[in-house]
């Protein structure tokens, strides 16, 4: 959880150094600090017939929030960030998941991460050192130095879609197809990795009551139009 005073400082700096004149396009840093302030103290709630106001962190959903948050982990990982690119390693974070590339051992990468734990007693960093981890939708292996990534399946996913049989325009259900196998294209490395997601896709489909004939002429129709041949 950030801290408030932490993050609106944090907002403070980021405003100040992004701004011309004073102004964030038209409007003065000090009227955003005073909108930032009241939204952040404005958070109530209702629970059993009684009434709430929050007094740590942000509102869970807003958007300001996110975006307060984000400027607040700006600032934080930019050590992280001087890390990886003095030892010529990738860096990258989506909201509060980070991954990391690098050639140090894995002492020398926990020493670092737990110089980053004292940095910030708000954050707090549950981390996974491994030649293979999942980040987002992504399995990402390091094979002899080269990066190799795959599309990662949560353990508890339902091979669940929009069922065939739903009263949407045609369209949505030719488009789900294509749209799964432009992802699998692009996250997966090799063929075999995307061979295995196209019948991965291709078991969903029909779990849904998707004819098979309706399934074959999309997929075609993906291979045809990326003027790509089957695999």
């Amino acid at each position: 959880m950030i801290p408030r005073e932490g993050a609106i400082l944090a907002l403070l700096r980021f405003l100040e150094e992004n701004s011309y004149h004073g102004k964030i396009g038209s409007l003065p840093i000090d009227s955003i600090m005073k909108l930032a302030r009241l939204v952040i103290d404005s958070n109530c709630f209702v629970y059993n017939n009684r009434y709430y106001k929050q007094i740590r962190g942000g509102a869970m959903g807003s958007a300001f929030t996110q975006v307060l948050a984000n400027i607040y982990m700006y600032y934080w990982e930019q050590d992280l960030i001087k890390y990886a690119v003095e030892h010529k390693g990738i860096y990258g974070r989506d909201i509060d998941d980070i991954f990391m590339a690098t050639n140090q051992t894995t002492v020398e990468i926990q020493q670092e991460l737990k110089k980053m734990m004292k940095k910030d007693i708000n954050i707090k960093i549950n981390y996974e050192i491994n030649t293979s981890v999942n980040f987002l939708d992504i399995t990402i292996t390091n094979e002899n130095g080269q990066l190799k990534t795959s599309i990662y399946h949560k353990p508890t996913t339902e091979p669940y879609i929009l069922p065939f049989t739903s009263d949407h325009p045609r369209q949505i259900h030719r488009n789900i197809p294509y749209a799964a196998l432009m992802r699998a294209a692009r996250l997966c490395s090799n063929v075999a990795d995307f061979n295995s997601e196209q019948i991965r896709i291709d078991m969903s489909l029909l779990l849904n009551n998707y004819p098979s004939k309706f399934i074959k002429r999309q997929f075609n129709r993906f291979f045809t139009s990326n003027d790509a041949m089957s695999v």
